[in-house]
């Protein structure tokens, strides 16, 4: 995967194409350029391939990253952030320094203009801090202005954050964030999909911002124009069904315009961090990550998870429908809802905590 990486027009797409029609990306890499026409690939790109590969050492460009203590995480990889996964085009290889930890599912991306005002930072402060200190991961693009802000009061907060770059990891942009960088790779991880040596094109950032959204339950927009770039992030949020969250700001700032108008247009207008814990249900995560920990997702959890949905559904219901004891429906339903995959609402009545089961990553062993 790593070689392919290096070579112009091999994305996700197309390594999904190599991936399915050989099984083994070492052999895919050996393979005679026919083969890459068999497996979908256009001419234009079979060419590059087989101009490219003549150039690159796959050996050396592992030892190339051992040396920078950088990972590499695939598809495959049992650490890659399955929320990503699920994502359309979700990247075929990411790059990382530092560490992604379970409790990075619960992260919330924040984002906004390059061009902060006063304003927009003191609000990004309150809120990127708040949600270190309640044990969020805060996801953000390294960015100047907002996203800067947004890093840097979580990890003044003690929380976790991860920084999705638009360039090689050996190259941060902007370079007056390298120190903060390496503070983040410290205390949570920096990550790209571009590999070593990639510089940080004007193109390549509206593509990472899939990512930033992509690792995130939602997306929060601080202070934003309409034209900055967060309205990309937000734009790829609502295509990956992720929950959307802006501030207000008065209606004659012109970097309060991009923001106001995700209100209107029915994101969650946000005042303080309790509107984003209440709506992606995160108000007891501390417990939440214990009751994880200690219980992990279990056939009776996954049997009950698959009969749930938005509408409520009343305990005798679900014991009905999965043939076990109201004992054991009842005590799972309490441990779900402590972990935060459900919530209940009415008497007995439950419901899904965010659409989509499969955002609980159900294991049945």
């Amino acid at each position: 995967m790593v070689a392919f990486s290096l070579i112009a027009g091999v994305g996700p797409i197309k390594l999904r194409h190599l991936k399915d029609h050989f099984g083994d990306m070492e052999l895919a890499w050996r393979a005679p350029a026919e083969e890459f026409v068999a497996a979908g690939l256009d001419e234009k790109t079979v060419q590059e391939i087989a101009a490219r590969r003549q150039q690159i050492s796959p050996e050396r460009e592992m030892e190339k990253l051992e040396e920078r203590s950088i990972q590499v995480l695939t598809w495959e990889h049992s650490a890659y952030p399955s929320r990503l996964k699920e994502i359309y085009s979700a990247p075929a290889v990411l790059y990382l320094k530092g560490n992604l930890l379970p409790e990075d599912e619960w992260a919330v991306a924040v984002v906004g203009t390059r061009r902060a005002t006063v304003y927009g930072r003191e609000v990004t402060e309150q809120l990127a801090g708040a949600l270190g200190r309640n044990g969020i991961t805060v996801v953000s693009g390294l960015a100047k202005g907002i996203d800067t802000c947004a890093h840097q009061a979580s990890l003044q907060e003690g929380g976790r954050t991860i920084a999705v770059l638009g360039s090689g990891l050996d190259l941060v942009y902007p370079p007056e964030n390298a120190k903060l960088a390496a503070s983040i790779a410290s205390r949570g991880a920096i990550i790209s999909e571009y590999p070593l040596g990639t510089k940080p094109a004007p193109t390549n950032f509206p593509w990472r911002n899939r990512i930033i959204s992509g690792l995130s339950l939602g997306v929060l927009v601080v202070e934003a124009g309409e034209d900055s770039g967060a309205n990309i992030t937000i734009r790829y949020a609502l295509e990956q069904n992720r929950e959307v969250f802006a501030v207000p700001g008065g209606i004659f700032w012109p970097k309060s315009r991009g923001t106001n108008k995700w209100i209107k247009q029915g994101a969650k207008l946000v005042m303080d961090v309790g509107d984003i814990l209440e709506e992606l249900n995160l108000q007891m995560i501390p417990q939440q990550r214990e009751a994880r920990e200690v219980l992990p997702v279990d056939a009776v959890e996954a049997s009950l998870l698959s009969r749930l949905s938005r509408d409520p559904t009343h305990i005798d219901d679900l014991r009905a429908a999965c043939g076990l004891p109201i004992s054991t429906v009842s005590s799972t339903l309490a441990v779900m809802e402590l972990k935060g995959m459900i919530r209940q609402v009415g008497t007995m009545n439950y419901v899904l905590a965010r659409e989509g089961a499969a955002e609980y990553h159900v294991r049945v062993d």
